[in-house]
């Protein structure tokens, strides 16, 4: 099904590019609802849904850009900056809207982002010296949206019962909860990484 996407897309003229900026606005327009999400429940249990779309949207982007840049045989010499600048700001989005969000914590959502950003500098920084990229997690960009995409559907569900993270967790919000497990995940996701750079190099 993606390789029909990818094909149609490709044969619409849709550049790689342009799906790499769309993943990135469907993400920064994620992190915004975090941000102005409603405190009452069943108001924000749509948003809560909305954003999980948007989330997902953008991995869909992030897989499609490059099929279609393989799709049509052309890669830009700018492309892989198209590639890469719109995931980080798009880990960033939605990372620290979501500790803005109702359930949030701040401090974790910049913890998240930052740990999110050194995953890839990691990455850049191993192919840089002569290693094969590594793309292991526990929690790559993938394991990451999957992980949000589930707090926020959990949230969405526990909206529609008009209930609120105290009822479910106690003191600790939902989305708080999800921003301490990326920001963990990914913590330990760079230091695999770099591991399994110096034994590429040793």
């Amino acid at each position: 099904l993606s390789k029909m996407a990818a094909h149609w897309l490709a044969s619409c003229g849709v550049g790689a590019n342009m799906i790499s900026v769309a993943g990135c606005v469907f993400a920064l327009s994620a992190g915004a609802i975090f941000v102005v999400m409603p405190s009452e429940p069943r108001a924000a249990a749509w948003l809560w849904l909305l954003a999980a779309l948007l989330v997902q949207l953008r991995l869909l982007a992030n897989m499609l850009d490059g099929m279609v840049a393989i799709e049509a045989q052309s890669v830009a010499k700018h492309g892989e900056l198209y590639n890469e600048l719109p995931d980080r700001l798009s880990d960033m989005a939605v990372l620290i809207g979501l500790g803005y969000a109702p359930g949030g914590d701040i401090l974790l959502g910049y913890a998240a982002a930052l740990a999110a950003v050194l995953t890839a500098y990691v990455r850049a920084a191993g192919t840089a010296i002569g290693a094969p990229p590594v793309y292991c997690g526990p929690m790559a960009k993938p394991h990451r949206m999957h992980a949000v995409t589930f707090m926020t559907v959990l949230c969405a569900a526990v909206a529609f019962l008009g209930w609120n993270d105290e009822a479910v967790l106690g003191s600790l919000g939902i989305p708080a909860l999800g921003l301490l497990i990326i920001a963990l995940g990914a913590a330990l996701t760079c230091l695999r990484r770099v591991i399994r750079i110096a034994r590429a190099i040793g």
